[in-house]
């Protein structure tokens, strides 16, 4: 148990039978009135993000939950076989629990939060920026930089993005796996 003036960001609480993480937090004390504390929380399994007032003192159930690096390895039916790094165990984890899982190409390295008392995998996490190579897209016009049109492009991993009318074929792109957004070309 903790209190809620110890929520941060990162922390994982148990609250109506499903696990929140904390996305943000604001410490408020109001001019009349009790300090309070107002905390964006999103839901592990369905990704939903609420916002909740605790007031200070009050007693929420806390859940330790550990980060491991897990290596991808192949995609069997609808769950992906992931290889923990230290232990060269195999485990399968769901579609559904992949943050970013269109972006998600072969022996890549991705962060694997499961809850310490259970063992039960909460989810899996790519790294924000990943670099993909372009396989298919329009040609692009040179000299074309000056304005922000874009075009669609199919990455390596399948996924479809937009990107700007001068990158081709063969380029390696960054992308934002949190909301599939080109970054920049990988010179």
């Amino acid at each position: 148990m903790i209190n809620a003036q110890d929520i941060k960001i990162g922390t994982c609480i148990r609250m109506d039978g499903d696990l929140y993480f904390c996305i943000d937090f604001l410490h408020v004390k109001p001019g009349k009135g009790n300090t309070f504390m107002r905390t964006k929380l999103k839901n592990v399994v369905d990704g939903r993000v609420l916002e909740r007032r605790f007031n200070i003192g009050e007693k929420l159930e806390d859940v330790r939950v550990e980060h491991r690096p897990y290596q991808f390895l192949y995609k069997e039916g609808e769950e992906y076989i992931f290889m923990n790094q230290e232990t060269f165990e195999q485990i399968p984890i769901a579609k559904d629990l992949i943050t970013g899982v269109d972006f998600l190409k072969e022996e890549m390295v991705v962060d694997v939060v499961s809850d310490a008392t259970s063992e039960t995998i909460l989810y899996a996490e790519l790294p924000i920026k990943v670099e993909l190579k372009i396989t298919y897209t329009e040609p692009g016009l040179k000299g074309d930089t000056a304005t922000n049109t874009t075009k669609p492009a199919t990455l390596e991993t399948g996924a479809e993005i937009r990107i700007p009318l001068f990158l081709n074929e063969g380029d390696v792109v960054r992308v934002d796996t949190r909301d599939g957004s080109y970054v920049e070309r990988v010179r």
